[in-house]
């Protein structure tokens, strides 16, 4: 079936080249624009879909005309998505409809991954008038295995989009690996939701778990823990996320949880393991802004995103991540290490929507409003 095969996730003529792409000129206008987002379709508690929802809210707020673009060549459940948007997003207000056959009456378009990237690139009027950008908040070769996907994904960022990455860790990986500059935004942290709320006892450790994702090391999790139990067998660990099972270890689930509830959680234990390997995970400055400390792989470049001196890096191995969770648990001064924690300054959302709004009209837009 070639490039129509059932996993292939675009249609063949969506599929686009950086060779053959020569990119018009943007219009100028003044005012509000009217701006297209692209997405795949939405999962409930997805935090790459909750992380551009935020960047529409901020484009929103600030006066502009927002369009969520769903593109799924397999599926045309328009009415479910739409309803998982409403339903887990509901602050999002902006119009929600197909992807177009062409992009013509947008003023700008933002991709959000590399199969929207290249439907942006198929699908953009030739003769210019539309700006493209791509909103990258990780490195999506590395997503795939060395071949058609990763070779696809990695020419998405040579198009010639003005490219937004999502931290420092994302805009290094870019320059080494396709030798393309994108500017940096800073990578937010929810500090409303997430905040210190128990100054006393805590216990145990929490892990989220995605074993659909190599990119989160499930794997690397639960070996870890595995040897962690051996180690504290007294702790509890706290699983949310997917339900697990084969662990032979006693784990308390809790599956998906929502924000207020994770906050809780958060609050009640120590420590936790923090994994991911092709960018930083939110959940790093959300356990800290808890309280918790988090185990995190280490990473050159992930340290230049968190900065939080309470967070805690290990070599990604099941031993050294175990004996490392066991240190912080063991340690003497976990409540002031909570209360340390969770008083260092982190970006917020806020300061990223602001960044974001200026690369997209190059000045902080406040509209009349009325009343």
């Amino acid at each position: 079936m070639g490039l129509q095969s059932l996993n292939f996730p675009l249609n063949s003529e969506d599929v686009s080249s950086s060779v053959d792409i020569s990119l018009g000129e943007p219009g100028t206008r003044e005012g509000p624009l009217n701006i297209g987002w692209l997405i795949t379709p939405p999962i409930p508690g997805a935090g790459g879909h909750t992380t551009l929802f935020r960047m529409v809210q901020g484009m929103e707020e600030r006066g502009h005309r927002c369009t969520i673009l769903i593109y799924n060549r397999s599926d045309g459940a328009m009415d479910r998505h739409r309803s998982v948007i409403r339903k887990c997003w509901p602050g999002v207000t902006a119009d929600i409809q197909p992807v177009p056959a062409s992009f013509d009456g947008f003023d700008a378009c933002v991709a959000s991954s590399w199969e929207t990237a290249h439907v942006l690139a198929a699908r953009m009027p030739r003769l210019g008038g539309l700006a493209p950008y791509y909103f990258i908040q990780d490195y999506e070769p590395y997503f795939h295995p060395r071949g058609s996907l990763y070779a696809l994904a990695e020419d998405s960022y040579r198009f010639g989009f003005k490219l937004l990455a999502l931290g420092p860790m994302v805009a290094d990986v870019l320059k080494r690996e396709v030798g393309v500059q994108a500017k940096i935004l800073p990578f937010g942290s929810d500090v409303s939701t997430y905040r210190l709320t128990n100054t006393s006892g805590r216990s145990g450790v929490v892990f989220f778990a995605k074993p659909e994702a190599e990119r989160r090391g499930y794997d690397l999790g639960r070996l870890a823990l595995q040897e962690f139990h051996r180690m504290h067998p007294r702790q509890e660990i706290h699983i949310y996320g997917a339900r697990v099972t084969g662990w032979g270890v006693p784990v308390q689930q809790h599956g998906r949880v929502s924000p207020r509830e994770l906050n809780e959680l958060y609050n009640r234990t120590i420590s936790g393991l923090a994994l991911s390997f092709t960018n930083i995970t939110l959940v790093a400055a959300e356990m800290l802004a808890a309280g918790n400390v988090p185990v995190l792989n280490d990473d050159r470049s992930s340290r230049s995103v968190l900065t939080n001196p309470e967070a805690v890096w290990a070599a990604p191995s099941p031993t050294v991540l175990a004996s490392t969770l066991s240190d912080v648990v063991a340690a003497a001064d976990t409540a002031e290490r909570s209360a340390r924690a969770a008083s260092h300054r982190e970006h917020t959302w806020a300061e990223t929507q602001a960044s974001f709004a200026e690369a997209l009209t190059g000045r902080e837009f406040s509209p009349l409003r009325s009343g």
